[in-house]
């Protein structure tokens, strides 16, 4: 499975491109699955504390409304209907990518078992971007993605993700048909025929390719459900394009922005960046200067919400205060010499809801009051083998510099990005039973 679709080497232009009010208004089912234990760590629950709330701003009506679950575990797996007529895609909800990306293949088996690899032929909608596209070109401003001109004349990606995984084929465009009366204008896709992975990705950061940004959908929410460990069972959650009918309980907390003067190598100025303001284990507040989780001249330490990677990630200064306290409390529990998936290293055997009750609740404080609560009994992943670990890596680990708050501290908790007002909206839900 893929590593934190985070990290890519997507990153787009300089410029951010402002959305029109003309949003698009869906629901779709949301399916986590797990990754490779070697790449990835899995996680638990969290939510949001009592704040004051934020008054509801006016927002555009959506031309569109369509709705529908989601399945979770590591991962967030939607499936989107691509194409005329559609075909379904399985493609993870990545708030950390720009590139949306399908597996395609021209001709597609039909007998056992069935294959939800796209067919490009069976689409009255699909059409490829030639090499003299502006897109296609090398090193422009917009799009700093690998391109080349294949021997097709068809302008050709490849590129790998942190954690090694390959994604490469041409760049295309495509519909999303929701129904017979609903579907958005061709969209720029990639069409994999050589990925080590066998689901599509759903970009959904900043950047003027993004799904979000190509559909002009300025508000998108997903509701994570509560990972359960248990064979043959896998929870399923809420995702919406659009206006969200939960929306007025939600509190909100402001994005951060990037002018062009401030672009530096280590910032991603597309991802959704947030004020981070502290961590509490039990009633203490960690000595973390808050420097620790902004982004410096270099842009290190910038602090965001990612859909795409499954646990949450800190710089060394956050990390090595939120372990010190970590083995202030149950250091002897520790396990010796264990790294999981090469970035958590609080891990432990024995009971976990033991070991959780002593550590007691962590708490992510941002801005404004709002805080996402990550109670004592979820502190700790299953990571397999009768281990546990608390849900947070190191990112240095990762070649990265930022602060990652992953899927796993966004369970029982509603998500909401409305990037036309520039902010992200959180609120308390059981997820599982969340429409």
């Amino acid at each position: 499975m893929l590593l934190f679709l985070l990290l890519t080497s997507l990153f787009l232009s300089t410029q951010e491109t402002q959305l029109k009010n003309d949003s698009v208004s869906f629901s779709f089912p949301l399916t986590s699955l797990p990754r490779s234990p070697q790449t990835s760590p899995s996680f638990y629950s969290s939510f949001i504390s009592q704040a004051k709330k934020t008054p509801a701003l006016k927002s555009a009506a959506s031309p569109y409304s369509y709705r529908s679950r989601f399945k979770y575990s590591m991962v967030l797996l939607v499936s989107l209907p691509i194409g005329t007529p559609p075909q379904s895609q399985q493609m993870i909800l990545d708030t950390g990518s720009q590139l949306s990306w399908i597996q395609c293949h021209k001709k597609v088996p039909r007998k056992p078992p069935p294959s939800t690899v796209f067919d490009p032929s069976l689409s009255s909608s699909f059409s490829v971007l030639p090499c003299n596209h502006p897109v296609c070109k090398p090193r422009i401003p917009d799009f700093t993605l690998p391109t080349s001109c294949d021997l097709n004349r068809l302008c050709h990606y490849s590129y790998f993700f942190a954690d090694g995984t390959l994604a490469e084929g041409n760049l295309v465009r495509e519909k999303i048909t929701f129904s017979t009366s609903q579907s958005t204008p061709p969209l720029i896709l990639g069409c994999a025929e050589d990925a080590s992975d066998d689901k599509g990705i759903l970009g959904m950061n900043l950047g003027r390719l993004s799904f979000a940004s190509q559909a002009k959908i300025t508000k998108f929410s997903y509701c994570v459900p509560t990972r359960q460990v248990r064979p043959g069972f896998t929870p399923t959650g809420s995702f919406y394009l659009g206006e969200n009918p939960n929306s007025a309980g939600f509190q909100y907390i402001s994005l951060l922005t990037f002018s062009q003067s401030q672009r530096m190598p280590n910032l991603d100025p597309l991802a959704h960046t947030v004020a981070l303001q502290g961590i509490r284990i039990g009633n203490k507040k960690l000595n973390i200067p808050v420097s620790a989780f902004r982004a410096d001249p270099s842009g290190a330490g910038q602090s965001m919400i990612d859909s795409g990677s499954e646990f949450t990630y800190l710089v060394d200064e956050a990390y090595n205060k939120v372990r010190e306290e970590v083995v202030r409390l149950v250091g002897p529990r520790l396990k010796k010499g264990y790294v999981y998936g090469g970035v958590a290293d609080m891990c432990f055997d024995g009971n976990a809801m033991e070991i959780g009750r002593l550590i007691g609740n962590m708490v992510f404080e941002f801005d404004k009051g709002v805080e996402i609560v990550i109670e004592k009994g979820r502190v700790l992943a299953d990571v397999g083998g009768g281990v546990h670990c608390v849900g947070i890596g190191r990112s240095e680990m990762l070649s990265a510099a930022s602060n990652i708050i992953g899927n796993f501290h966004q369970q029982n908790l509603w998500v909401e990005f409305d990037i036309a007002n520039r902010r992200v909206g959180f609120g308390k839900a059981d997820c599982s039973r969340s429409v």
